[in-house]
């Protein structure tokens, strides 16, 4: 399962199942462990279920999980925010159960601080569901600490990875000019971030998306 960042979304309806059980079932994925499987039709846009968890800062991410030491990439961190991250194996719900497709028919959005899954068109009752986790690229990443992502969604479009895919090039004349007046700023006005956090990260939509390890 997997780590990533939502995007972030007006809040529109209410979760699905609020008050009665969600609209699905955790059954055996052909993806990858359990995965969460639709018990009845779910329209587009609806309101699944929220991504629950324990509320911790990166520092501790990275502290309770070394993907080095575990040879894997298996948590249930989801990215709230730069600062934030919520572990789903502690104080979780079936939500981080939700497996990766390249293939998504579901994505996670960020409402108010809290991390919700919708679906992204009609899904059928028995359909497993899945979004994707579109890892963070950070830098030194190498093919072994690449090969702790591996994608086994099986879906034609497949990209063998759950990180996200490699930004295209830019082009040549654009990469000039930009230069020239990056190099300008750059002299005047240091950039605010630190170095970035050697552990890929899973991120919700802003309004809506993100998600486990894996």
């Amino acid at each position: 399962m997997t780590d990533s960042t939502p995007k972030k979304k007006r809040s529109s309806s209410k979760t699905a199942g609020a008050g009665s059980p969600p609209p699905f079932e955790l059954r055996d994925s052909p993806i990858q462990g359990r995965g969460a499987f639709a018990t009845r039709r779910i329209r587009k846009g609806a309101r699944i279920t929220e991504y629950l968890g324990e509320h911790i800062s990166q520092e501790e991410a990275d502290a309770r999980y070394d993907d080095e030491a575990m040879d894997r990439h298996h948590t249930f961190l989801f990215n709230l925010d730069d600062d934030t991250v919520v572990d789903g194996a502690v104080n979780g719900n079936d939500a981080r159960y939700i497996n990766h497709s390249c293939d998504p028919n579901c994505q996670a959005f960020v409402e108010e601080d809290r991390i919700f899954i919708y679906a992204l068109r009609d899904i059928a009752a028995d359909e497993e569901l899945c979004y994707d986790y579109a890892y963070e690229r950070t830098e030194g990443m190498d093919e072994e600490s690449e090969s702790l992502y591996v994608c086994r969604c099986g879906a034609k479009t497949c990209r063998g990875t759950i990180l996200a895919p490699p930004k295209p090039p830019e082009k040549p004349r654009a990469v000039k000019k930009a230069a020239k007046r990056t190099q300008k700023r750059k002299a005047k006005e240091p950039s605010p971030r630190g170095p970035k956090s050697p552990r890929s990260r899973r991120t919700p939509g802003k309004g809506a998306g993100g998600r486990k390890r894996a």
